[in-house]
């Protein structure tokens, strides 16, 4: 494993290389007098472990553990101190300090401490490792979700224009928008079958379903006329107003809310889904 030496005492790094080296403990992969710029090299180097001091000009290796911690948790950190204090102590491991080593520097003690380090990162590596192969067989044997389908783009233009007249929300629109599905996906027979005939393929109750589409239908033409008395120019009711709807049934409409009519205008239901199928299959 790599190791990465910190000092500011060039006679201890050069012991600890040393020892590593002849003992074949690890590969150095750097040294250090400043955990300063040491946190600076953690970025490139990327150790295995890091041995400190503890008490360093500049940055403290308490300090400096918690701060390479925070960014580089995977990696063990080895404190080196001749102090015993044990306040100290406890703060260096809450920093996230595995083990200490006590100066004066003793060969045997480095190498078991780096030993028990390295069993550690090893068992953690392992543990990770079939934590990684269990989630990834566990979702191998599981049922996926399965994929929603992509809305038809003759949906998606009914919504829009159900939209723009301002009946996406009443309860009728759902059932204009499976007529005009069927109307579209069966051409070939919907063209021949009555209102009544196209309700009774969604519902065991066609004439509650032809009710409801009236009463939206209505909805939207009296939205339209409203439309048409605010701004004779809006888009929509300049669209829809001779397409969707029989413009003269929009006028009478419009003068039936100024107060000239008694009745308003009517729709032709079947003209009505026709026109929106042509809308919907451009």
């Amino acid at each position: 494993m790599k190791i990465y030496l910190i000092d500011d005492d060039p006679n201890i790094l050069n012991i600890l290389k040393i020892i590593i080296q002849t003992r074949n403990l690890g590969e150095i992969c750097g040294l250090c007098g400043s955990p300063v710029d040491a946190l600076e090299d953690l970025k490139y180097i990327k150790p295995d472990i890091v041995m400190v001091d503890l008490l360093m000009p500049g940055m403290d290796g308490i300090t400096f553990v918690g701060q390479a911690k925070a960014q580089y948790p995977d990696i063990g950190y080895i404190m080196l101190s001749q102090v015993s204090n044990k306040d100290m102590i406890s703060s260096a491991y809450e920093s996230g300090v595995e083990f200490f080593i006590q100066k004066p520097i003793n060969a045997i003690e480095v190498e078991n401490v780096l030993s028990r380090v390295i069993q550690s990162i090893t068992m953690k590596r392992a543990l990770s490792s079939m934590q990684n192969i269990f989630a990834a067989s566990m979702q191998d044997v599981m049922p996926k979700a399965p994929a929603q389908k992509k809305e038809p783009a003759h949906i998606t233009k009914a919504k829009d224009i159900l939209q723009r007249l301002g009946i996406i929300g009443e309860i009728g629109s759902k059932d204009i928008i499976n007529v005009v599905d069927y109307m579209i996906t069966h051409r070939d027979i919907a063209s021949d079958m009555t209102l009544t005939e196209l309700c009774a393929r969604f519902s065991d109750t066609p004439k509650s379903v032809e009710q409801r589409i009236r009463r939206t239908a209505n909805t939207a033409m009296v939205n339209l006329a409203h439309l048409g008395l605010e701004d004779y120019s809006n888009d929509t009711f300049m669209e829809f107003s001779n397409t969707l709807f029989n413009f003269e049934q929009i006028r009478t409409e419009m003068d039936h809310i100024r107060g000239r009519n008694l009745k308003g205008g009517n729709v032709k239901i079947r003209n009505f889904l026709n026109a929106l199928v042509s809308y919907c299959y451009k």
